[in-house]
């Protein structure tokens, strides 16, 4: 078990403070890695890093806006300033608007696409010269399964999970030489707060997926925890 022992190691994942964020969180506090979390919604704060207290390393909290470039670089070097480096980043931090593609207005394009895939890539560049400086390091970008299929009622979120796949395997190909891995995960009918509204509409989305998957049920948070761990 050696292989998923993280003691000693630093991570940061943004949109931390709940849902699939909040759930990697804690596995990666379980193998032992100091955390920080890291968000927009102050008032979740407190209840996440109770959650991974006691669990491992040491958790901290960090207030910040991902799709602004001078508070991810704020982030980051708050995170080594109070956990004495970084090792991992869980680029987690998304958001949806669920539409006809027809019905979205270019304000919110750009919402989504400054959410789900520019605050990857400010992310990823701002971790960059830490973990280069220390030797390595992992990244672990969040897809989803609409990475590899359209969906109608939310276009714009599916073409920004797109874009997290390819900017992943950019970013693989060109920091290999730096020894800094970087992997993508994509999941599926995730039981989250982003998808709240979803389920409890009158289109019968949450009856439809429970039909259609093998296990009869939504997946839960902390089910991507092993996934996140083994790549960290």
């Amino acid at each position: 078990m050696e292989l998923f022992d993280l003691r000693g190691k630093v991570a940061l994942v943004t949109g931390g403070n709940g849902g699939i964020g909040l759930g990697i969180a804690r596995g990666l506090a379980q193998a032992g890695a100091h955390v920080a979390i890291a968000g927009r919604n102050t008032a979740k704060h407190s209840a996440a890093l109770d959650a991974l207290t006691g669990l491992g390393g040491q958790a901290i909290n960090i207030v910040a806006d991902v799709t602004d470039a001078a508070d991810v670089r704020r982030m980051v070097a708050v995170t080594v300033e109070r956990l004495g480096g970084l090792d991992i980043l869980i680029a987690n931090a998304g958001m949806n608007i669920r539409k006809a593609p027809q019905d979205y207005t270019i304000e919110e394009w750009r919402q989504i696409v400054d959410t789900n895939l520019t605050s990857v890539f400010a992310c990823c560049q701002a971790v960059y010269p830490e973990m280069q400086r220390r030797g390595g390091g992992k990244i672990v970008t969040i897809g989803s399964m609409t990475s590899l299929f359209g969906f109608g009622i939310a276009s714009v979120y599916a073409a920004t999970k797109g874009g997290v796949v390819q900017l992943t395997q950019s970013l693989a190909m060109a920091w290999a030489k730096d020894n800094i891995q970087v992997n993508s995960i994509l999941p599926g009918w995730i039981e989250t707060d982003l998808n709240k509204a979803a389920r409890e509409g009158p289109n019968g989305i949450k009856e439809r997926v429970v039909q259609r998957t093998p296990a009869g049920r939504w997946g839960q948070p902390g089910e991507l925890a092993g996934a996140a761990a083994g790549r960290s």
